[in-house]
């Protein structure tokens, strides 16, 4: 009796390895090209099969999102609304209303530092190389007659987007692809996946833990020195979002010209190599780190240290380090 007892046991004890081993959760990742730019998808997920249901399933949120605020898709709302600038109002989504409702809310934060409406600008800035002189300030001034968020006017009731000057035009490149991670997260999670990272080409938004129950860690660089993560960031249902300007630059009698522009002026930022903001969304961390390049350090973490729940990891171009008051860090 004791023999089959200890039989049922032990075959009960094998069954539970069994059960644990087969549904064991694992890291999956897929790395593929989307909206211009590499995104890199990861879930924790019971299978291979489950797994890439899920990233699936993101892909095409992100691609649906994509149609949407794509500026080179002529039939898409944004290239309606750009078509018809100075004409008449075009009645959008709720989505694309709403975001830009959103965005018009930052460039009031940020006094026009960040404006959708940069789309607008004459590209007279090269960072090609081919750029032998800086641009006359008359073409600098007059690249940026026509961009500006207030001339952006919104129709609630109707629901309506209307440009007020003919030529203006609104991009979302400056946060697009973290309003798709944000996006791709949400719908991720109303499918109960219990975690994962979505990184959409540096705009990255985390949710859940690691399989060992720790909180995932993101390293970041110093872009003067890439082989050397300077600081380690622990996060947890937040997005952290890493901007660079070293890469697209120009320079003339010493000074550092950045592809990064300042809407309200039409003239380069300068002084800032990297930003990196974290906040609850990646569409908002993408938006602040644009605004910190264009007015400046001690500005920008004025402002950070001035909102709730979110921080910022600023290096100038010296390579210095500026942190925000409450960051955490290891």
């Amino acid at each position: 009796m004791l023999f089959k007892t200890m039989q049922k046991s032990i075959f009960t004890y094998l069954l539970l390895i069994s059960f644990f081993v087969t549904t064991a959760q694992e890291v999956h990742k897929r790395t593929l090209k989307l909206m211009g730019s590499r995104f890199d998808i990861t879930v924790i997920a019971n299978t291979q099969d489950e797994a890439t249901n899920y990233i699936d399933l993101a892909v095409a949120e992100m691609t649906r999102i994509e149609k949407l605020i794509s500026s080179w898709d002529k039939k898409s709302q944004t290239s309606l609304i750009n078509q018809n600038a100075g004409i008449q109002a075009v009645k959008v989504d709720t989505e694309l209303f709403q975001l830009i409702e959103r965005s018009i809310y930052i460039s009031k934060l940020t006094n026009g530092a960040f404006d959708i409406s940069y789309a607008s600008m004459d590209r007279i800035w090269k960072f090609d190389g081919s750029m032998t002189k800086i641009p006359s300030a008359e073409a600098i001034q007059q690249s940026v007659a026509k961009v500006g968020y207030k001339n952006i006017i919104l129709n609630k009731t109707d629901q309506t987007v209307f440009l007020k000057q003919k030529g203006m035009k609104i991009g979302f490149g400056a946060i697009g692809k973290g309003y798709a991670a944000d996006k791709a997260k949400k719908l991720l999670q109303s499918h109960n996946v219990q975690a994962g990272i979505i990184n959409a080409s540096g705009d990255l938004n985390t949710w859940g833990t690691e399989i060992n129950g720790k909180n995932f860690k993101i390293a970041i660089k110093n872009p003067l020195n890439k082989n050397k993560v300077f600081t380690m960031i622990p996060i947890k249902e937040q997005a952290i979002v890493t901007s660079g300007n070293y890469e697209k630059q120009v320079k003339f009698n010493g000074k550092r010209y950045t592809h990064i522009i300042d809407p309200r002026t039409g003239y380069p930022s300068s002084g800032i190599v990297s930003v990196s903001v974290l906040a609850s969304s990646a569409e908002l961390a993408d938006a602040l780190a644009t605004s910190i390049f264009v007015i400046g350090k001690d500005v920008g973490i004025d402002m950070i240290n001035q909102l709730q729940n979110i921080e910022c990891i600023i290096v100038d171009d010296t390579g210095k380090i500026h942190y925000s008051s409450n960051i955490k860090i290891e």
